[in-house]
């Protein structure tokens, strides 16, 4: 599926390093800030499926510093408290407020370390409403376990075969782009509920450097104190059959009083697995709050 040019895009000047940022639909709409995965990673494959809800928002993206068009050369290690000043000054100089976010995997846990900033007064200003769709785990412990399910995952016989039958295709030689294209889709394969279903994807490269950074200085680390001091109004949604815990996602959503919707027969991907449910779901959170966060 073709992504569609933005309507607007540039780059940041307040942050020591530029980070590239791009806007869907129309200007004036009510904003969403969407914080694409990784960490490393860039926004646009998030991107056709995303764009569904340009009919009524203004969605503002950015890479993420070390990712996408923000890649830096900078020698300094990137870190989770980096990823946080960024995000506040891009908040800042897009005067995006009230302050909707919206953070998919690792953007879901970006959004969270920021609202635990922001209401400890170290960032401004707070988030006045929270989707985290399938967002990172929330502790090393359910990282670990994450990291274990998805390495299960690729070792399994159906994605082995696969494989097997890529290898045995002759297109590497025969079309070499489509080749690169499947080789992505079976390297995020464990993802999906149904593996099968890893077709059509947008690739996107994580840069390995920026992940091990910003991972390494979380260390081992656990939210679940710092989360309740985030209050806003929330939306979770997680699949259930993400390989990163569905526990994970459901203490995040208690400790948050937030709404919590998990997805049938859907894993870590619901903007291609569950497009419609997903949606849905977001459409009806924002429905239902304003951007001052009241219900």
């Amino acid at each position: 599926m073709p992504i569609p040019p933005p309507e607007r895009s540039g780059y940041t000047v307040s942050t020591d390093v530029p980070l590239y940022w791009c806007a869907y639909g129309r200007e004036g709409a009510p904003r969403l800030v969407v914080l694409h995965g990784g960490p490393g990673a860039h926004h646009d494959y998030l991107l056709p499926q995303f764009l569904a809800l340009a009919d009524e928002y203004e969605l503002f993206f950015y890479d993420q510093r070390g990712g996408g068009r923000s890649r830096t050369t900078h020698a300094a290690a990137i870190t989770w408290e980096t990823q946080v000043g960024d995000l506040a000054r891009v908040v800042q100089e897009s005067a995006s407020t009230p302050l909707s976010l919206v953070g998919y995997s690792w953007g879901g846990m970006l959004a969270l370390l920021y609202g635990i900033q922001a209401a400890a007064r170290r960032t401004a200003p707070e988030p006045a409403r929270l989707v985290l769709v399938d967002p990172a785990p929330i502790s090393s412990r359910y990282r670990a376990t994450f990291k274990e399910e998805f390495a299960r995952r690729q070792r399994a016989p159906g994605v082995q075969a696969m494989r097997d039958a890529l290898t045995q295709s002759g297109l590497r030689d025969a079309d070499p782009d489509a080749f690169r294209q499947r080789s992505f889709e079976l390297s995020v394969a464990g993802y999906f509920a149904d593996p099968r279903a890893a077709t059509n994807l947008t690739p996107f490269r994580v840069m390995g450097r920026v992940q091990d950074s910003v991972w390494a200085s979380l260390g081992d680390y656990d939210l679940a104190a710092a989360l309740p001091a985030v209050r806003c109004a929330t939306l979770v949604v997680h699949g259930r059959d993400d390989p990163i815990p569905l526990e994970s996602s459901a203490r995040a959503a208690e400790l948050l009083r937030a709404e919590f919707v998990p997805l049938d027969a859907c894993g870590h991907v619901p903007y291609v697995e569950a497009p419609a449910a997903l949606f849905h779901a977001i459409r009806s959170f924002l429905s239902r709050t304003s951007s001052s966060g009241s219900v």
